[in-house]
């Protein structure tokens, strides 16, 4: 047998990340290192041991459910999408932090080119859906025909009609070949949105953020909101229902959606106790919340 096949074979008998040579331990748990040991995903100190303390609990239990995910050769695909500045960066950032690399990606499909528009709408996004013990993030998805292409007029009347009527098969057709489908809208107000775009102009780290779209951000903020309405009332549905993270709060925002996604997936060793989030941050989608403005107006 060739080097080629031995390694092969030997891939196949074990989850990468969890073999004896790589795994940290027989048992994920226990108390937190030392905030001095503890780095940020980009290799800076954590400062802040309240934060730390608060979301180290909810770091262990989705490595925990991402050791399952990998011995159960699970697919599961999270769409995380928001109006500009709604913190889609941060938020999966803060999600795949201590996740194994090798069985997570984040996708962040840029604008499509001149082939791409005259494909299937759906065709540019297949190519990322997760293989077996895989886990796929999509910062925007395809649901960007239903917001900014829809706000901008980056597509036609048409196009936007055929994707509102065929997006749900889609993704029942996703869902019934096993992938597990979790779409979360990161939601801020207006005045959150101003605030956090004249941060993201002025800051000089945060200038890679800057686009042109960000300027009619907020003129058109009317017609987001009616986008996003139509978004919810046409495409929530049994098999992948929108949920809604109210993000003016940052903190609470990421600490409540880790929680609402553990509260949905199965996994040896969950902590129930974590698994409950804030009702009044994290919820499903229900056209009476545009009413009473738990959905911002």
């Amino acid at each position: 047998m060739s080097k080629k096949h031995r390694h092969d074979d030997a891939r196949k008998d074990k989850p990468s990340k969890w073999d004896a040579g790589e795994s940290r331990g027989a048992e994920i748990g226990g108390l937190p290192p030392a905030v001095s040991e503890c780095h940020n995903n980009e290799g800076h100190v954590d400062q802040n041991p309240d934060n730390h303390k608060r979301m180290y609990p909810l770091y262990v239990e989705l490595v925990k459910w991402q050791r399952h995910l990998i011995e159960a050769d699970e697919r599961v695909v999270i769409l995380i999408e928001g109006r500009d500045a709604a913190g889609k960066d941060g938020m999966i950032k803060t999600f795949v932090k201590h996740l194994s690399p090798r069985e997570t990606r984040v996708v962040a499909l840029g604008k499509p080119s001149d082939r791409e528009q005259t494909c299937w709408y759906f065709q540019r996004y297949v190519p990322h859906l997760p293989a077996s013990h895989e886990m796929v993030i999509f910062n925007r998805s395809w649901y960007n025909r239903a917001g900014v292409e829809r706000v901008m007029g980056f597509c036609t009347e048409e196009q936007y009609e055929e994707f509102m009527q065929t997006v749900p098969l889609f993704e029942q057709m996703l869902v019934r070949s096993g992938i597990k489908l979790f779409k979360y809208y990161l939601d801020i107000s207006k005045s959150e949105q101003k605030k956090r775009l004249k941060d993201r102009r002025e800051n000089p780290l945060k200038q890679w953020k800057v686009s042109p779209v960000d300027e009619k951000s907020q003129a058109l903020w009317d017609s987001y909101s009616r986008a996003r309405n139509a978004m919810f009332s046409r495409t929530h549905h049994a098999l992948a229902p929108w949920i809604v993270v109210r993000a003016d709060d940052k903190r609470a925002a990421r600490e409540n959606l880790i929680k609402d996604f553990l509260s949905r997936v199965s996994y040896e060793g969950k902590n129930e106790a974590l698994a409950r989030p804030d009702p009044h941050v994290v919820f499903l989608y229900h056209e009476a919340y545009l009413a009473n403005e738990m959905i911002a107006p």
